[in-house]
């Protein structure tokens, strides 16, 4: 990258010594043009410390090696979790531009360390003699050293370090190659889903009720339709729509342009970005020696093997498709008994589910949320994690990088400083859609006492001025879901960076996320926060009862949606390398050869799948959620078992082992350290009401 002429290392507040007193920057200051600029003197100064490393004279030990490795490149670190918080969450076209320079650079910077003869010569020689047992003495390793040093071998030969010139060479090109096409697919889909607005006219609201309108009024406003009403593509501005929209041809229209994200035929589309990036994939697994992309990424994570994943997905399959012809069956005969002469389409199952749900329970989402107020929800997050790991949260008033943006210092038990948290929950159109865990930084003590800066990024419905946010009971768990992802960053209790937080296998980061949304159905919890936002009276017992009693409704349907997507991704990654994908094509015929329902569409399609393309975060592994669900239901079969949802014993293993331990194990040993065993699937199956459970 080449800096812009205004920004000079000497005035570049990304480039100053030290941070604010917060460990922020300060925002006010920093601008786009000061990234470039900065990351170029990081990557110059980590690059300089790399190559001191690898050619020292001394031989290779601990201390020389992997610490120093360790606590190398901590500006780089520093200012790209920086950048990457505003890439997600508050981007422009000027942030856009730089992500698109700065990916590759990074790509073949992580390339140039991991691919060093001499570095990984080192890292080998030293891993060779501790499995030797040869490391005694002063030279002995603690367990937490000794799997520092054997994730450090496993990444370096994962990225190809043992391979030969040539092979090395391919695979730095295709990594940035992949890092530049999959930030092309993020901002394909933020372009798509900001460019998209559905505007209402009066005739258009039938059936919404007071808390959509109210959304939609406001989406219009941000929109530039100020007195009328919108939708918008994003999750929380189109699925209340889709609920509650009495318009059946307007219904249809926005949930096929929801659809057709990424796929519009234009300089949006991502089918082409789609099978470059699974060819060079599918190359790249080959390199390493692999039959395919989904056997390379498994071999490292707690399946293991893309058809033990398969095996599970088929389990939950076939008891969701069995489900979901029986809740067909019932929203068929809804649209019947309403005088409908028409076959359910997926633009009516949200609707006529909320009608069966509201005829059999006697409740709907329009009775629910004016309880969930999003300060409430928050309250209560932080209100279990007091509870279960006597976790403190204090309002801070410091400058945050976004006025929605807000902050609270989190202290322990003993008042001890743990961390800050920062909750940013509005949607917005300079924000990615969906919602997500990161961080500015995470703990550590190799540099003294590191506490972590953890960011939960939400997409929320912002109200008008003056009204509180409401949320739906999906809304309150993903609120729950991302708090969960957020403890296991704060209360991360380790020495080395490499193992903080959630650095951990990606079928088991999922575990202490899923699991924490258990809390939001306690009862005498949600009794004490679900509070009316105009009369401030708790949620009825009744409705309360009623809302539990719900929660396996349509359960057939949403397991479909999620593991048909976790399915087709098994598939795509699964191929050798081959030109020519037609990404369509493709996945028609795989929802077609796991008898995918007419009605019931994929909860990611391809071309809008970010967990797939925005990075390879989750390529060949969307199962995740479903292999760490398996975990999460068992796990809170724990507390169920003891006769409390906060038993202090119970509460006390799952800090230990679970959201304090980072990577210090073997996920699965840290997991039948807190339970004891592993889980069967017939924990989730019964969370889901997928089976009868042996109560009924």
């Amino acid at each position: 990258m080449t800096a812009p002429a205004s920004a000079t290392v000497s005035d570049n507040p990304l480039l100053r010594d030290g941070a604010g007193p917060s460990g922020l920057p300060d925002f006010a200051a920093v601008k786009p043009d000061h990234f470039p600029p900065a990351f170029d003197a990081a990557l110059k100064a980590h690059r300089a410390e790399i190559a001191a490393i690898a050619g020292q004279p001394a031989a290779p030990d601990f201390v020389n090696t992997v610490d120093a490795l360790e606590q190398s490149g901590a500006a780089l670190t520093r200012i790209a979790n920086v950048f990457f918080v505003l890439a997600g969450a508050d981007t422009s076209d000027a942030l856009q531009a730089v992500e698109r320079d700065v990916a590759p650079l990074l790509s073949r910077h992580d390339s140039e360390i991991f691919l060093d003869a001499a570095l990984f010569g080192r890292i080998d020689a030293l891993w060779r003699r501790h499995r030797a047992g040869e490391l005694t003495g002063e030279q002995a390793l603690s367990a937490e050293q000794a799997r520092v040093l054997e994730r450090y071998h496993v990444r370096f030969m994962r990225a190809g370090a043992a391979l030969d010139r040539d092979s090395k060479a391919r695979l730095a090109s295709i990594g940035e190659r992949l890092a530049s096409l999959g930030t092309a697919f993020g901002q394909n889909v933020l372009a798509d889903e900001s460019d998209y607005t559905l505007v209402l006219d009066d005739d258009d609201l039938a059936g919404l009720p007071d808390f959509v309108r109210a959304a939609a009024k406001a989406a219009a406003e941000e929109r530039g339709h100020a007195g009328k009403h919108a939708v918008t593509l994003l999750r929380s501005s189109i699925e209340p729509f889709l609920t509650f929209s009495a318009r059946r041809d307007l219904r249809e229209k926005a949930h096929r342009a929801w659809l057709a994200r990424g796929e519009g035929g234009g300089k949006t589309d991502n089918r082409a970005i789609i099978a470059e990036m699974v060819a060079l994939r599918a190359e790249r697994a080959r390199l390493m020696g692999y039959d395919n992309f989904a056997a390379f990424r498994l071999d490292d994570q707690m399946a293991r093997t893309p058809q033990a994943a398969r095996d599970l997905l088929d389990q939950v399959w076939g008891q969701a498709k069995r489900r979901a012809g029986t809740e067909r069956e019932e929203l068929q005969a809804m649209i019947r008994a309403e005088g409908g002469n028409f076959t359910l389409a997926p633009w009516d199952w949200r609707y006529y589910a909320e009608k069966v749900r509201k005829a059999r329970f006697d409740l709907d989402e329009g009775q629910i949320k004016p309880y969930l107020q999003l300060d409430k929800m928050i309250e209560m997050a932080f209100e279990a994690a007091r509870r279960l790991f006597g976790l403190s949260f204090t309002p801070a008033d410091i400058p945050l990088y976004h006025p929605d943006a807000r902050a609270w210092r989190v202290t322990g038990r003993d008042g001890r400083e743990i961390g800050l948290f920062i909750g940013d929950y509005f949607a917005r159109p300079s924000k990615h859609s969906g919602a997500w865990m990161t961080s500015f930084r995470d703990q550590e003590r190799l540099a003294g006492t590191v506490t972590p800066i953890i960011v939960n990024v939400m997409n929320f419905a912002k109200p008008r001025p003056g009204e509180p946010a409401l949320l739906s009971f999906d809304d309150a768990t993903t609120l729950f879901h991302e708090f969960g992802h957020g403890l296991h960053g704060l209360l991360s209790d380790v020495t080395y960076p490499l193992l903080a937080g959630t650095n951990v296998a990606t079928d088991f980061v999922e575990l202490p996320s899923q699991l924490y949304e258990h809390w939001l159905t306690v009862p005498d919890l949600l009794g004490a926060y679900a509070h009316h936002y105009k009369t401030g009276e708790p949620m009825p017992r009744a409705l309360i009862d009623k809302v539990l009693a719900a929660k396996t409704f349509n359960q057939g349907c949403a397991t479909i949606e999620y593991t048909s997507s976790a399915l087709v991704d098994l598939d795509l990654h699964g191929r050798p390398a081959e030109a020519g994908l037609d990404v369509s094509a493709f996945e028609r015929d795989s929802l077609a050869r796991i008898g995918m329902p007419d009605d019931i569409v994929m909860r990611h399609r391809l071309p809008h799948f970010q967990h797939l393309f925005s990075g390879d975060g989750y390529a060949a592994g969307y199962y995740s959620y479903m292999w760490s669900e398996v975990l999460d239901a068992d796990a809170f079969a724990a507390f169920t078992e003891a006769g409390d949802p906060f038993d202090p014993a119970t509460a006390k293993r799952l800090h230990d082992f679970i959201y304090s331990a980072g990577n210090r194990r073997d996920p699965a040993e840290a997991y039948k350290a807190f339970r004891g065993r592993m889980p069967s699937v017939d924990a989730l199956l019964k969370k889901r009401g997928l089976i009868e459970t042996e109560a009924a």
